[in-house]
């Protein structure tokens, strides 16, 4: 039976054995081994190494700048919270009463897109979605402005108090997804996260870029987003169903369309690591 482990040791030895004896020679170069023209040693050295070098086509853009979009400079913060499960109640309320006044006041450039209960995932969490028109600039002077707001401020300080953990990311927003406004209600969010294998964002983006268009029949699709701080290589698919069952119908559906068996066959080595949240809405959520 041919063994692949044993060719690639026969030649990891062929060529040590040369390179000793071409150190050995006085006549070091090419032709300095007897009987092994230096064509043959040449492409010999060349498929050795082939099998641990792999080669990657250079690239003249970041990822970001050629994934997001840009006629616009919005950049999203996603927020998780984990409430200490005895004061959910009392967390939602206190977000009830500060975030929409944020989101409403002019004075600060950005605008809270969603806020979520995880139903159905991690428990007992919180999940707050936010955009910040303008991108960098308008996120630090929002950030500064927030400092001065003493009623935020006791806000951070009261909501510590209910917290087991937090992370949050920066987000830019794919190219091919549209933006997330507001809609009514009700209906329940799907949050679905993809860590994806260092290097394959591009990849990645030209796949869903075609299979987008499978899954905007029922309005099902609400945003979609790429890391750029946080936890990086890490993809946000947004959706929004009537309920559980409607999006089981909607997901088979999906299947029914040529070509999307083919994104998902593709797009599947390409990840690490999944995870999906079934999400309710805040009673102040722009998207109920």
């Amino acid at each position: 039976m041919y063994c692949v482990c044993c060719a690639v040791d026969a030649a990891l030895w062929a060529v040590v054995n040369r390179e000793v004896l071409r150190s050995c020679s006085p006549t070091a170069g090419p032709a300095a081994i007897p009987g092994v023209p230096a064509c043959n040693r040449d492409r010999e050295e060349s498929w050795f190494k082939s099998l641990f070098v792999r080669k990657v086509d250079p690239r003249k853009d970041a990822h970001s700048h050629l994934l997001a979009k840009k006629e616009e400079s919005n950049l999203y913060k996603i927020q998780f919270h984990n409430v200490k499960p005895e004061c959910l109640d009392s967390y939602n309320k206190l977000c009830e009463g500060v975030l929409p006044s944020i989101h409403a006041d002019t004075y600060y450039p950005c605008e809270l897109v969603g806020t979520w209960n995880t139903w159905y995932g991690e428990q007992d969490q919180a999940v707050h979605l936010w955009r910040y028109r303008g991108g960098y600039p308008a996120l630090t002077e929002v950030m500064n402005k927030l400092r001065n707001n003493k009623e935020f401020m006791e806000y951070r300080k009261e909501r510590g108090k209910m917290l087991l953990s937090r992370r949050n990311q920066l987000l830019l927003e794919f190219s091919f997804w549209n933006e997330p406004v507001p809609r009514p209600g009700p209906n329940i969010y799907e949050l679905r996260s993809y860590q994806l294998r260092p290097g394959t964002m591009i990849e990645w983006g030209n796949y869903w870029a075609r299979a987008i268009r499978y899954r905007q029949h029922n309005r099902e699709a609400v945003g979609g987003f790429f890391s750029q701080i946080g936890s990086l290589y890490m993809v946000h698919h947004l959706w929004a169903y009537k309920d559980l069952q409607s999006r089981e119908a909607t997901r088979n559906a999906a299947w029914h369309h040529e070509g999307w068996n083919e994104a998902v066959y593709y797009t599947v080595p390409l990840i690490q690591h999944m995870e999906s949240r079934i999400m309710i809405p805040m009673k102040s959520s722009p998207l109920l």
